[in-house]
């Protein structure tokens, strides 16, 4: 089976792309390299150089295809607001265009990268796909308006798609060329901002009075690998004419406080941090229920918190050498 990665040169689409190739895929990326890296391109797959945005490009990629992973999509929360127009020109018209030329070519299998945003802030925990979605961003907002439209891609075309619902992803991919890591400018995610936390820039805390044990946020992390193997299980669980959601997260949570505290046991000393007020618009907890995934996917996670930590902790020191 070929498989075209959109976003492949991206975090979880260079793991992904990596993996599948490991596992005796043939391999498409299509990347603009707007926020993906040319050096993560897995050896071994076709590279196409180009946006979601460009039907040429689109078609090029989709050549000798049998099924799609969609990860290609501009994915800051802060940046939406800011700049809402790039996220629905990207995001929704980009799949548009994706889907429109599937079509044209009767490709007919999709997996896409969702996201939890969807939901906006819950009325209660944990999340099920029945929960109420009610973004609280354009980022957010342009996920979901995806996930409509593959609903009725699905009803009118006879498509099969899967759209995965992420919470927090986590941890690297040591692949056959080396790690896999994140590289985000600027880097949002809390893993490894605990990690290049230092006594000058400590880390930021937002809010240590929150409703939960140890008075910090708790949120829901998912293992880079065992996310890829959600989807990779997902290829063959695709039925023609139906569109599922799907949750994928641990399914208990962290909190802030234990995401520190198992950064400072990986790396043998205190991690710095400083209290500040809390977020507008953060939630006490987030957590996935992911009974789905485990009913219809046959997926759980096998990696914990600790080997999340350990393998961000590795690849970021081989690639800052």
């Amino acid at each position: 089976m070929r498989v075209l990665v959109t976003g492949g040169a991206g975090y979880i689409g260079s793991a992904a792309a990596a993996i599948l190739l490991e596992r005796g895929y043939e391999v498409t990326i299509l990347d603009d390299l707007s926020t993906g890296h040319s050096e993560l391109v897995a050896p071994g797959a076709k590279f196409v150089d180009g946006s979601l945005l460009q039907k040429a490009a689109v078609d090029s990629a989709l050549e000798g295809v049998d099924a799609v992973i969609h990860f290609g999509a501009k994915s800051l929360v802060g940046e939406s607001v800011q700049k809402p127009e790039i996220y629905w020109n990207t995001n929704v018209n980009g799949t548009r265009i994706l889907l429109e030329a599937m079509r044209e070519k009767g490709i007919k299998k999709i997996v896409f990268s969702s996201s939890a945003a969807t939901y906006g802030e819950p009325k209660s925990v944990p999340i099920t796909e029945g929960s109420e979605t009610k973004p609280t961003n354009p980022y957010g907002a342009s996920k979901l308006a995806v996930d409509y439209m593959l609903t009725s891609e699905a009803i009118a075309h006879e498509i099969g798609a899967i759209s995965l619902r992420y919470f927090n992803v986590a941890g690297a991919y040591k692949s056959q060329s080396g790690w896999l890591t994140e590289n985000h400018n600027p880097e949002t995610h809390l893993i490894p901002n605990v990690l290049k936390a230092t006594s000058d820039n400590p880390l930021k805390i937002f809010g240590a009075d929150w409703p939960t044990a140890d008075k910090t946020c708790i949120r829901d992390y998912v293992h880079v690998v065992d996310l890829i193997d959600a989807h990779i299980i997902s290829l063959e669980k695709l039925i023609a004419g139906k569109h599922e959601i799907i949750n994928l997260g641990c399914g208990s949570g962290y909190s802030v406080k234990q995401v520190v505290d198992a950064a400072a046991k990986t790396v043998g000393r205190e991690i710095p941090f400083v209290v500040t007020d809390r977020r507008p618009g953060d939630p006490a907890v987030l957590i996935a229920d992911i009974s789905k995934a485990k009913n219809y996917l046959g997926w759980a996670p096998t990696r914990d918190l600790a080997v999340m930590v350990s393998d961000t902790w590795e690849s970021q020191n081989v690639s800052n050498k």
